[in-house]
């Protein structure tokens, strides 16, 4: 009997999935993922000064030994203007899991962040730095029109990528209602919001939250907007423009934290 064709295709993203790999560089990014017991390594490329930076304990929980490379002919290609400070490391993507699964690790009331059609890795990289300092649960995103595991985005993470998790979704809305029945408010950060997120924060209590941003210019989509509880606003002292999304983000995580 022949499969039908939505079935070959899903086998087909399975195996791609399974033979993806990833090149990480720059030392914060490498040595944390070199630290980290469930990211796979699989080959490390360093130069001798980088060797020497990264240091003897992260060299040694890579589980691989490193290729020693001249500087002026760096053996992995990146794209021009990349900073890679003399390190690279090609590795799996991690695999956080499901969210009910990481959400039941954390402790207290939980933070968790979603992005929608947020697709810079700079700013993904940066918003995954907030949540670490700030203590979010999860980052969640969709699968598609979102910045997907890269070594851009894990050296602007800055090492936050393998402690953060990261988790990409079929469908950001089903995401967001399989959150609500859990017990989360879905504050929707939108700049047609009618209530500061301080005061939207100080009604919910101890309740935990889902902060919802939109990618730069487009922001929220209307499915989005309408699956949040509320739709609230970071005010501002006057009437220029709006935050960049990732400092939106670390505004957002403060005030919950102080709530």
């Amino acid at each position: 009997m022949k499969k039908p064709k939505w079935v070959i295709e899903k086998e087909q993203a399975r195996r791609a999935a399974a033979a993806e790999t990833l090149w990480l560089f720059g030392l914060h990014a490498v040595r944390d993922a070199l630290l980290n017991p469930s990211r796979e390594k699989l080959r490390l490329v360093v130069t001798k000064n980088a060797a020497d930076r990264l240091g003897a304990e992260a060299l040694a929980a890579a589980g691989i030994t490193p290729e020693i490379a001249d500087p002026r002919r760096f053996p992995v290609s990146f794209d021009p203007g990349t900073v890679h400070q003399g390190a690279a490391l090609e590795t799996k993507p991690l695999d956080w899991g499901g969210l009910e699964g990481v959400l039941a690790q954390g402790t207290g009331t939980p933070v968790v962040l979603l992005l929608d059609r947020v697709t810079d890795p700079h700013n993904v990289g940066a918003i995954l730095r907030s949540a670490e300092v700030f203590g979010a649960a999860a980052l969640i995103a969709p699968r598609r029109h979102s910045a997907p595991e890269t070594g851009a985005l894990a050296k602007a993470a800055s090492g936050a990528l393998e402690r953060q998790p990261y988790i990409r979704v079929g469908n950001l809305a089903q995401a967001m209602e399989q959150l609500r029945e859990m017990g989360f408010a879905l504050l929707g950060l939108d700049g047609t919001g009618d209530e500061a997120i301080g005061a939207a924060l100080s009604s919910l209590g101890d309740q935990p939250i889902a902060l919802v941003l939109g990618a730069e210019g487009p922001g929220l989509r209307d499915k989005t907007k309408a699956t949040c509880d509320r739709l609230v606003t970071i005010p501002a002292a006057g009437t220029f423009g709006s935050l960049n999304v990732s400092n939106a983000a670390a505004v957002a995580l403060y005030a919950t934290r102080t709530r």
